[in-house]
């Protein structure tokens, strides 16, 4: 215990956008099976709707705390730019052999950072919300005319004599029979990336928790705790200390 070294690694920006993300997922999960569930649990329409206007705020939220987190990668420290997330760079593949000989041998080596591995699943993490936030402010328009694009959805669809403002969801004596068709082809392969990343996203996320607690198990540290602390406490000397030193 007397090798133990506490490093400052995750600032605030970095922890609070972990937990607000994790909130937002777990929220917009919880509000998405329901929505997807709505029929079988015989939610009226009016039920429909506020499931949808719920879901649409808790993305907000989830969009616009993933904006701040890709801004941060760009003025951030050093642990939360694109340098110390994305894989590859001079090295990186001898790195990622090396880790899993290492951990296969039984001396996992510690860092700092995220592992070479970890990397690669933190990038994939953040395309894959990036990809669901996209999606999600494009449903949002088109289902229930919210912005960022629901004005113009609904100047598009609207009937003749009908102020674009008053279009209410599922009011189809509204909506003008030929462009609501189109809308719902340009809406088409959108939702279905957002229906598939749900599951995607779902997948990953208990991947995700299982990979901590085995990391944190094989590896010692403490990666949870170092998210609320933004300290992590190893008791080796870092293997990607030497290259943000």
């Amino acid at each position: 215990m007397d090798n133990l070294k506490a490093y400052s690694v995750w600032d605030a920006n970095i922890r609070w956008f972990h937990w607000i993300n994790l909130v937002c997922v777990l929220g917009l999960i919880a509000v998405g099976v329901v929505i997807l569930n709505a029929k079988g649990l015989g939610v009226a329409t009016e039920g429909k709707i506020l499931l949808k206007t719920v879901h649409v705020w808790i993305g907000y939220v989830f969009a616009t705390n993933l904006l701040w987190r890709l801004i941060w990668t760009f003025i951030g420290g050093q642990y939360a730019r694109w340098r110390s997330i994305l894989p590859g760079g001079q090295g990186y593949m001898n790195e990622v052999q090396g880790y899993i000989a290492d951990l296969k041998a039984g001396r996992p080596r510690q860092y700092l950072g995220h592992n070479p591995l970890g990397r690669i699943a933190v990038t994939l993490l953040l395309c894959l919300l990036f990809v669901q936030a996209i999606t999600g402010l494009v449903l949002a328009g088109t289902d229930i005319f919210y912005p960022p694009i629901g004005s113009w959805i609904a100047n598009w669809i609207a009937n003749p004599g009908v102020d674009p403002a008053t279009l209410v969801p599922y009011a189809k004596e509204m909506y003008d029979p030929v462009a609501y068709d189109a809308m719902r082809s340009f809406r088409k392969p959108f939702i279905t990336i957002h229906y598939y990343g749900f599951y995607i996203l779902l997948g990953f996320a208990l991947v995700h928790i299982l990979a901590v607690v085995i990391t944190e198990l094989r590896e010692g540290g403490n990666l949870i705790s170092a998210m609320f602390t933004g300290k992590k406490i190893l008791s080796e000397t870092p293997a990607d200390k030497r290259k943000i030193d």
